[in-house]
This record gives C-alpha cells, sequence and structure tokens, in this order.
C-alpha cells in the first residue's frame, strides 16, 4: 500500500532529512535514494489514479517545467531535469487520455523536444518516451501533426537524433525514435 506523497513530502523538506528517517513503510524506503532531489517523492503520487486527478486539478506538472527549462549540464540540475520528467514519464505511462489531454494544454512538447537535442542520454530517453506515448495517443498525433510548424519541429528533432545516434548507437533511443517515426506515419497527411 503507497502513502500518499503528501503526507511523506513535510518531512522530506527538512534539510537534514536522510533517507533513513523518512516515516516510510521498510518496503518502500528504495523510492527515496537521494536527498538532495527534492521532488523524487512525486513520482509515488503520480502514479496512482486517485491522485492523478488531483495532479492535474493543482496543475502539479507546471511546478516541474522550470526544472525541465534549465539549460545548465551540470549534475545537481541534471537530477532535478532527469526526475522531474520521471514524474511525467509515470503521468502519461498509465495512457489516459485525460493526461494526455492535459499535457497538451502545456509546453511540454517544446520542453521534450529541447531535452532530446540537448540532456544526457538518459534525459533524451525518458524526453522521447514522453513523446512517444503522447504520439500514441490520436489526440496527441493530432495536435503534434495539426500545423505544419508544431510537425516539422518534432520531425527536425528526431531526424537530429538519427544524426547523433549513428555515432553514439543509443539502442533505446533508436527504439524510441523509430516507434515516433511509424506513429507520425500514421497520420493521413
Amino acid at each position: 500500500m503507497r502513502l500518499p506523497f503528501f503526507s511523506v513530502w513535510p518531512p522530506i523538506q527538512k534539510p537534514a532529512m536522510s533517507s533513513s528517517k523518512v516515516p516510510l513503510p521498510p518496503k518502500n524506503r528504495h523510492c527515496l535514494s537521494r536527498t538532495d532531489s527534492r521532488p523524487l517523492p512525486l513520482p509515488l503520487g503520480a502514479s496512482t489514479l486517485t491522485l492523478t486527478f488531483f495532479f492535474f486539478s493543482a496543475h502539479i506538472p507546471l511546478f516541474l517545467y522550470p526544472f525541465l527549462n534549465t539549460t545548465s549540464k551540470s549534475r545537481p540540475f541534471e537530477y532535478l531535469r532527469l526526475t522531474s520528467l520521471g514524474v511525467i514519464g509515470a503521468l502519461v505511462k498509465s495512457d489516459s487520455p485525460p493526461t494526455i489531454e492535459f499535457l497538451l494544454s502545456t509546453e511540454i512538447i517544446p520542453l521534450c523536444l529541447r531535452i532530446m537535442e540537448t540532456g544526457s542520454e538518459l534525459s533524451k530517453t525518458v524526453a522521447i518516451f514522453i513523446l512517444q506515448k503522447v504520439l500514441l495517443d490520436d489526440e496527441g498525433l493530432q495536435y503534434i501533426c495539426g500545423t505544419y510548424e508544431r510537425f516539422q519541429a518534432v520531425a527536425s528533432v528526431l531526424s537530429h537524433m538519427v544524426e547523433v545516434l549513428v555515432e553514439q548507437q543509443a539502442v533505446r533511443l533508436l527504439k524510441h525514435v523509430v516507434r515516433c517515426y511509424l506513429r507520425l506515419s500514421d497520420h493521413p497527411k
């Protein structure tokens, strides 16, 4: 049984908190691997259906967007970016149309595209996973292919990723790129 993330959040905000002092059952302590990654408990709440509604009502994912918008490549910023992407990734993993609808009303696509161009390999993988989940939804595909500019932005970043993957040979990333291209080919335009 999972604890509501709101009951876990206040103790984690204390600066001297270690993962051994967090009031979680022993089987859930592994969820808090780093005390300097404050957004880490959010995936716990984002992955439960009852709390997903409250995530969207309170626009909690929007509070993570500044972490996604950073361009710094330093390790702390990369951890924040990756953790924030993980929260969004947990939301899209549910394949629920309201999740995709909410994300399409925000700036998640441009943020993911920028991370796919400039992030670490792991950040790129999570960002393209989010893009792939958006594309797999019919409304998401319609949104991206709805204007030439959106389609061109996505196609351009995917093309750039293929060029980079020729040198890096990251199989996980290539798998997601191919799936995105396949889904884009499903659109009648």
